[in-house]
C-alpha cells in the first residue's frame, strides 16, 4: 500500500470514529430521555428523573469524548505526524480531559482522583440500572 492510500485509509478510519461518536451522542440522548421518562412515570418525581437524565447524558458525553480523542489520535499520528499537528492534538486532548473531569465531577459530585476509575460506559450503566 502506498503512502497516499494509507493516509486516505487512516483519514477514513478517523472519520468513522467521528461518526460513531456522533451516533453515540444522538442515541445516548434518546436513551437518556427514555430512562428519565421511565423514572418519572414510575415515581412522579421530577428531580429524580432529572438526575437520571443528567447522569445518563453526562456518561454519554464522556463516552463520546473518549471516541473523538481516538479519532484525533489516528488522524494525527497516522496521517500527518508533524510537530504542529501533535501540539494541536495535545491541546485538544487537554481540553477534552478538562471537560471529562468537569463532567465527572458534575455527575458524581466527587473529583475523579478521589474515587475509583470511571469511564463513560460505566456511568451510563450505573444510570440505567438506577
Amino acid at each position: 500500500m502506498d503512502e497516499a492510500a494509507y493516509a486516505r485509509l487512516m483519514l477514513t478510519l478517523a472519520q468513522g470514529f467521528e461518526l460513531v461518536a456522533a451516533a453515540v451522542l444522538v442515541l445516548g440522548l434518546a436513551l437518556a430521555l427514555v430512562l428519565a421518562g421511565r423514572r418519572y412515570l414510575s415515581t412522579r418525581d421530577g428531580s429524580a428523573s432529572y438526575r437520571v437524565l443528567r447522569q445518563t447524558f453526562g456518561g454519554v458525553i464522556l463516552l463520546g469524548l473518549e471516541i473523538l480523542v481516538a479519532g484525533d489520535l489516528i488522524r494525527t499520528v497516522a496521517v500527518a505526524p508533524t510537530l504542529e499537528n501533535v501540539v494541536v492534538l495535545g491541546l485538544i486532548v487537554l481540553i477534552r480531559t478538562f471537560l471529562s473531569f468537569s463532567l465527572e465531577i458534575e455527575i458524581d459530585g466527587v473529583p475523579p482522583w478521589r474515587r475509583a476509575f470511571v469511564s463513560g460506559a460505566s456511568v451510563i450503566k450505573k444510570a440505567a440500572s438506577s
